[in-house]
């Protein structure tokens, strides 16, 4: 990736994250990030474009940190402690704004839209992820309480971003072990 486009889609990632996708202008990304709108459109079609790039990059981060919390966990129930724990942690990070998917979707309702494509891509991946690794802990089906955990982390990063962080962290932790506890009855 080139210096200037690192630098643009880490500007306007900051700033979509911060102050919300239609409220932050092309021209305010070219500024804060020093570069031309040539530069910008060799690297992007238009500010959509940029827009899908941002989410593809908090996809990709998402995914490391499953990956990373899996690949240390001692056992499948450890597992999803693991990965809940890395959503609780991210709950409680200094200018936690909520979750950019569902940020982004409620700018972007239209489901034909880019944007919105790229949001329904990323919550099928994770939603399919999660209910894999519940499947692991268990015998019965898991498709419901993945669906629950992902439904539960929807609620922590709303609730997240509108009170204290830290209760609803520790909430949603507990919420996670009734799941894990239902898993394995």
């Amino acid at each position: 990736m080139s210096d200037a486009r690192s630098r643009l889609l880490g500007t306007a990632s900051r700033l979509f994250y911060a102050e919300g996708l239609h409220s932050v202008g092309v021209d305010r990304i070219l500024a804060e990030a020093k570069v031309t709108r040539a530069t910008m459109y060799r690297h992007f079609a238009g500010k959509e474009d940029l827009v899908v790039a941002y989410l593809g990059e908090a996809d990709r981060a998402m995914r490391q940190h499953v990956e990373a919390a899996v690949a240390g966990a001692s056992s499948d129930s450890d597992a999803v402690r693991r990965v809940a724990r890395a959503i609780a942690e991210h709950i409680r990070t200094e200018g936690f704004r909520g979750c950019a998917f569902l940020n982004a979707v409620a700018e972007y309702p239209d489901p034909a839209h880019p944007v919105h494509v790229a949001v329904l891509e990323h919550r099928r991946w994770f939603l399919n992820t999660v209910t894999a690794l519940l499947a692991r802990v268990g015998d019965t089906p898991a498709e419901l309480h993945g669906r629950h955990f992902v439904m539960l982390r929807d609620g922590a990063m709303a609730s997240g971003c509108l009170s204290d962080p830290g209760p609803i962290g520790d909430t949603f932790l507990d919420a996670v072990e009734g799941i894990l506890a239902a898993r394995s009855t």
